[in-house]
């Protein structure tokens, strides 16, 4: 294999400084005769030199490049980008940024500190940042001057972010309200917490349903564990005839156990979910579950994102309608 050609390999052969070979590649030839960039840019092609394009992307006052940052979740257990949530949003936001021009960079970490760095390294335009808390926000503000859009933060008074998010309550009453109107008077709610957009959703499901039974239950975030779980907690689980889990991941987990204990659902126990992930409509039975728009958000983060970098706009809080999506693993009582 032949060494790779350098830049000051074209440049002793043109006679040229090294700056002035590297100023063509980037395009920055205003000081620089015609003549000489069509001598340069003729033997970078006849040499077959390959430029670095982080090296180019670097140099240049707009690098077109966002980072995109997800918390590395404990929850997750390592397979954070597997989650329907996070894949589904990578893949709208990698289309959207695409369609104006944008390289889209993905970093996962659990520790906030990493984000700056990793901005700054590639002179980012802007973060798009999922998965974190309203404290590491705060701090990310102080210690970085790129601007940032938060996906899904939870605050409770927001002057300083710009932040999209949905209707977690509206999400959740939509879903109370179907499940009544289908007969289901003894209701399940599970989740991992009792905080922020879970308890939102679930503070909704609840006021949907005020004259008919509903529970609430803390699960385990481990998947081990959390099997664990529903086999000490099965014969209070089969009292239920819905069970609204807060995420399309909990329900397609609580769906699995429950087959695999020779449990028909929706026949013996209807479960919901909540996102509207790709695999809801692709797995037995499909799951009824509250949609959020994707593409929607993914347009308004970069619609916000460059509205930060003009300086037209600092703290924003967007709330995104949510729609119920019935399908096959809810019936009537």
């Amino acid at each position: 294999m032949s060494e790779r050609v350098r830049i000051v390999d074209i440049a002793e052969e043109l006679g040229v400084s090294t700056a002035t070979v590297s100023n063509v590649i980037h395009g920055k030839t205003k000081k620089i005769s015609d003549e000489t960039v069509k001598r340069v840019q003729e033997l970078l092609e006849k040499r077959q030199y390959i430029p670095s394009m982080a090296g180019i992307l670097l140099a240049q006052n707009d690098s077109k490049i966002v980072g995109v940052v997800v918390n590395n979740h404990e929850k997750y257990e390592g397979h954070v980008l597997e989650d329907g949530f996070i894949s589904s949003s990578l893949n709208y936001l990698s289309a959207e940024l695409e369609k104006a021009g944008y390289f889209m960079m993905v970093k996962v970490t659990k520790e906030w500190n990493e984000i700056s760095r990793f901005a700054s390294m590639w002179n980012m335009e802007g973060i798009i940042v999922i998965g974190f808390c309203e404290q590491d926000y705060q701090k990310l503000k102080e210690t970085t001057h790129i601007p940032f859009i938060v996906y899904d933060g939870y605050f409770e008074q927001n002057e300083s972010f710009a932040n999209i998010t949905i209707d977690n309550y509206s999400g959740g009453f939509q879903m109370g309200s179907y499940l009544k109107s289908m007969g289901h008077k003894n209701l399940l709610c599970i989740s991992d917490n009792n905080m922020c957009m879970d308890m939102e959703r679930y503070k909704g499901f609840c006021d949907a349903l005020k004259e008919e039974k509903t529970e609430f239950l803390l699960i385990p975030m481990e998947k081990e564990e959390r099997k664990k779980f529903y086999k000490e907690n099965l014969e209070k689980i089969k009292q239920y005839t819905a069970v609204f889990a807060v995420s399309d991941y909990y329900a397609l987990d609580l769906i699995n156990f429950l087959q695999a204990e020779q449990i028909k659902v929706p026949e013996e126990i209807s479960v919901a979910g909540f996102d509207d992930s790709p695999l809801c409509g692709q797995v037995y039975p499909k799951i009824t579950t509250i949609k959020q728009d994707g593409k929607l958000r993914a347009q308004t983060a970069l619609k916000m994102l460059t509205e930060l970098k003009n300086g037209v706009m600092e703290g924003k809080n967007i709330i995104q309608p949510v729609l119920l999506v019935e399908r096959e693993s809810v019936i009537r009582r």
